[in-house]
């Protein structure tokens, strides 16, 4: 089976793609530009193109026998070049869903999913951290890059696919796991899911496709609640910030799973898996890209762009400042989606209290509805409970020179971002890009 990939290098489709070419697919494919498993790519030995998408490199790789499939990824318009082409030359076209429903048949594996509005990528990585600890085999598929092992593989020894499944596009929606992880749930995505029924529904369909589920907040019709006995965490987790935590005892849970289903009594050292094992495993869990990531001392990274993943990312870090001896939290922000902003605007209000100083970047804009009036930073700030910390700010030489200064007070440094603003900051601090 010969796949080419449109979108091959970024986090979504990266690590499908490494976990296809281990699984023994010949993959190729494309990008508009070099995303985070690029090197990964070219590492694993995959063909693929970085540049113009205009369908010249899709088409030698058709005239060279080298596409039964092409996969896209969801920010694809339906006249993109390379799309385009693909279904005029009569070949199959998916998004991903469909190539990993088929690797999950074909290689006869039992999915673990990971969902949930937020959590789920360090769910997940916890989940593959701890069983490579363990020496369980498994292959995998998580939605960004791992400092520990590779953002996707295929084992041939494993029986269990760990999957982050993203509800986006209702993507998740197209998988019957053999378990489900539902981390935290909470209304995200308007421009996919209309109201705050429907994305509840959503994730209780994929409830009832599970064959099992271990919830971490349950689904009470359009309500959220909290699981009391997922939030007992018995003081033994010593990784900073409750929600970290959090993810660590849905990991936990997962495992015992896991270990259970393929009878696995002692780990590939010879120790008996207990909680304490895998409690002590996950206490030196070095963390995944883009989620609360250190890129140098005192200076963190966090794709955290709603509410409620933001509050939790600013508790970790008052956390880890107090852990660590900075004297302070400075924070800087860059909103994702102006269509999202109007869905969440409320949600900000003390999102951000413990801060000592917050830069509120212009919105990073995608798939926007253009009815809607752009909001400004200085729109957020003056909604804030502590809007005395806000400042309106920009990328640029000005605010670099600012947080400089603020990190050798010995504040701690930190950026929430799904945008451009990632690359800025290690430019700002010379840390290499994730």
């Amino acid at each position: 089976m010969n796949i080419y990939i449109s979108g091959i290098s970024g986090t979504g489709l990266g690590p499908l793609a490494l976990m296809a070419h281990s699984a023994g697919l010949s993959v190729c494919g494309s990008d508009l530009a070099e995303g985070a498993v690029s090197h990964e790519l070219a590492e694993a030995g995959i063909e693929f193109n970085v540049g113009k998408q205009d369908g010249k490199y899709l088409q030698k790789c058709i005239d060279e026998g080298k596409v039964d499939w092409f996969v896209y990824t969801s920010a694809l318009p339906k006249d993109h070049p390379e799309l385009v082409l693909a279904r005029e030359a009569g070949i199959r076209t998916s998004k991903r869903d469909e190539l990993i429903a088929y690797l999950v048949e074909k290689l006869g594996l039992k999915m673990v999913a990971v969902a949930g509005t937020h959590g789920k990528t360090t769910t997940t990585a916890m989940i593959v951290w701890t069983a490579l600890q363990l020496g369980l085999p498994v292959s995998y598929l998580v939605g960004t890059t791992l400092p520990f092992a590779e953002a996707g593989k295929y084992d041939p020894k494993s029986e269990f696919l760990i999957y982050e499944a993203d509800e986006y596009d209702r993507n998740f929606l197209h998988f019957f796991p053999w378990l489900s992880v539902i981390t935290t749930v909470s209304y995200d995505h308007p421009d996919i899911y209309p109201t705050k029924l429907d994305y509840m529904q959503a994730f209780a369909k994929f409830e009832g496709q599970s064959e099992q589920v271990i919830r971490g907040r349950e689904l009470e019709g359009d309500a959220v609640s909290a699981n009391e006995d997922t939030l007992d965490f018995s003081g033994k987790f010593r990784l900073a910030g409750k929600a970290r935590r959090y993810d660590a005892n849905l990991a936990m849970q997962a495992i015992f799973e896991m270990i259970e289903e393929v009878d696995m009594q002692t780990d590939a050292k010879g120790r008996k898996i207990d909680e304490d094992l895998i409690v002590e495993i996950l206490n030196e869990f070095p963390g995944v890209g883009r989620r609360f990531e250190r890129i140098t001392d005192g200076v963190y990274s966090d794709y955290g762009h709603h509410p409620e993943e933001i509050s939790a990312t600013i508790e970790m870090a008052l956390e880890e400042a107090e852990q660590t001896g900075r004297s302070g939290v400075v924070a800087i922000y860059e909103p994702h989606q102006n269509t999202r902003q109007h869905e969440v605007f409320d949600g900000y209000k003390d999102a951000f209290l413990g801060v000592e100083k917050l830069y509120w970047l212009p919105t990073y804009l995608t798939r926007e509805d253009p009815s809607l009036k752009i909001l400004m930073p200085e729109d957020f700030i003056e909604s804030l409970e502590n809007s005395g910390a806000g400042e309106p700010a920009e990328m640029g030489p000005e605010l670099a020179e600012k947080i400089r200064a603020l990190h050798d007070e010995g504040k701690l440094i930190l950026l929430m971002t799904a945008g451009p603003a990632d690359n800025w900051l290690r430019e700002v601090f010379n840390a290499k890009s994730a």
